[in-house]
């Protein structure tokens, strides 16, 4: 969702008048939804000369298996939490249940701020 900027209106519903313009780093962007396929990566300019690497789509996670991280392939999103939309979609966010070929993991990372899917492998 895109920052549409301050109400116009007081919690009386009293106009409030501007003190100043819209300012550049008050612009927000559109979500990524990272799906499962053929890798593809978007690097995007941030405030503060840094850069984020967004993940369009990845089939990659890093799944952390009692205390080593081994590399598995992505082959379904089971379940997510932020939307259910989501799973039908193929969608990776922080917090879904992926499964992969190591088994069922939940990622813990932003696939749409960092560019890879890190997991934690499910009992």
């Amino acid at each position: 969702m895109q920052n549409q900027g301050r109400s116009t209106r007081k919690r009386t519903g009293g106009r409030l008048k501007n003190v100043r313009k819209r300012r550049k780093n008050e612009l927000g962007r559109l979500p990524t939804e990272t799906q499962v396929g053929e890798p593809r990566y978007r690097t995007v300019d941030v405030r503060g000369n840094e850069t984020k690497t967004r993940a369009l789509a990845t089939n990659v996670a890093s799944v952390n298996k009692g205390g080593e991280t081994v590399s598995a392939e992505i082959e379904d999103v089971v379940e997510n939490d932020a939307n259910p939309n989501y799973v039908r979609r193929n969608i990776i966010t922080k917090g879904a249940v992926i499964e992969t070929s190591e088994g069922r993991a939940r990622v813990t990372s932003r696939p749409g701020q960092t560019g890879q899917v890190n997991a934690v492998l499910l009992d």
